[in-house]
């Protein structure tokens, strides 16, 4: 719904403005990208990240973002560094300084540091022709054509332009070293991304003497005080070599009292059901959830690779679990 509010019309404007900063970005990834790609790739140490101010913050997020996607990265606040803290950077490391103008003090102290040490230098700046653009091994053009802020003072589109930039350099850095969803989980061990990447079937399943089974020759009689004992709305069935041969579930119950049959004489082979669905043990709970969900069924069995019963799994385990 169209709107006549200013706030609307800035807002507006605002995005339109650092839309165009970010497409303008298309003609500038070329080889002084690669080469910084390559200079990260074959570096030793870590990518230490620089930046003062808003530039500062920007540079926290991409060196979180190169850390938690294969890069090995860290903040340093250049003030801090010229102070000591540059004793955290090391000659295996690299360096990406970010600076808009190219010309920030802080930054510009440490380049004579850096080259003494031989640390190769990376730089993102919106001046390829500045005095810290100039002394790097690879720059990122980060020009843009205006700030979104109608002064023309406050970081706005610049600092749209070096996160977007950031962020591709991660994703081509992830890319080049073949990071995988499981590399990524390793990363992000307490949260959803990490649990759903992580968690294993056998991590929260029920084992042991919670699996509800019986054997063939069972009654039915039998085989529901086994399904009330363990409480899983179903019983597994098993043969003399106690391999999984079938299931009786509440469903099963609910037909063969329609059909009219006698629990105590009914055994329990006669009614199961032969189809079922399982999982193995060494499944993500994620598969066994998408299996859930697409199945319309609460209950999983859990096989081995010889048909026997390892486990039961339920929805409620995998909510537990926030894997859902």
């Amino acid at each position: 719904m169209k709107s006549d509010s200013p706030f609307v019309a800035s807002a507006l404007r605002t995005i339109e403005i650092e839309i165009r900063a970010v497409s303008e970005l298309l003609n500038r990834i070329d080889e002084q990208f690669a080469q910084a790609c390559q200079l990260i790739l074959t570096c030793k140490g870590r990518v230490v990240v620089i930046g003062m101010g808003k530039s500062g913050h920007i540079g926290k997020k991409i060196a979180a973002t190169l850390a938690s996607t294969g890069t090995t990265a860290m903040y340093v606040h250049p003030a801090e560094a010229s102070h000591g803290d540059i004793g955290m950077i090391a000659a295996d490391d690299v360096v990406l300084a970010i600076s808009n103008s190219g010309t920030t003090e802080e930054i510009l102290a440490l380049l004579p540091v850096l080259k003494r040490k031989a640390i190769p230098l990376i730089t993102l700046t919106g001046d390829a022709q500045s005095e810290l653009a100039l002394a790097a091994s690879a720059n990122l053009n980060a020009q843009v054509s205006e700030e979104a802020c109608p002064l023309g003072l406050a970081p706005t589109s610049s600092t749209t332009v070096a996160l977007v930039l950031g962020d591709a350099l991660a994703m081509a850095l992830l890319d080049a070293r073949g990071f995988t969803r499981d590399d990524f989980a390793l990363s992000h061990p307490g949260g959803n991304l990490g649990r759903r990447l992580l968690v294993k079937v056998r991590d929260i399943m029920h084992s042991g003497e919670d699996i509800p089974r019986v054997a063939v020759g069972t009654s039915l009689a039998e085989a529901l005080l086994e399904m009330s004992t363990k409480g899983f709305g179903l019983t597994t069935v098993l043969d003399a070599d106690k391999n999984l041969i079938g299931v009786f579930s509440d469903g099963d119950l609910r037909r063969t009292i329609d059909s009219g049959r006698n629990i105590q004489a009914t055994l329990i082979e006669d009614v199961m059901s032969l189809t079922y669905k399982f999982i193995s043990s060494n499944s993500l709970a994620a598969e066994a959830a998408r299996i859930m969900q697409e199945s319309n069924v609460y209950v999983l069995i859990v096989i081995d690779e010889g048909q026997q019963v390892t486990g039961i799994l339920k929805m409620h385990d995998l909510l537990q679990a926030n894997v859902v």
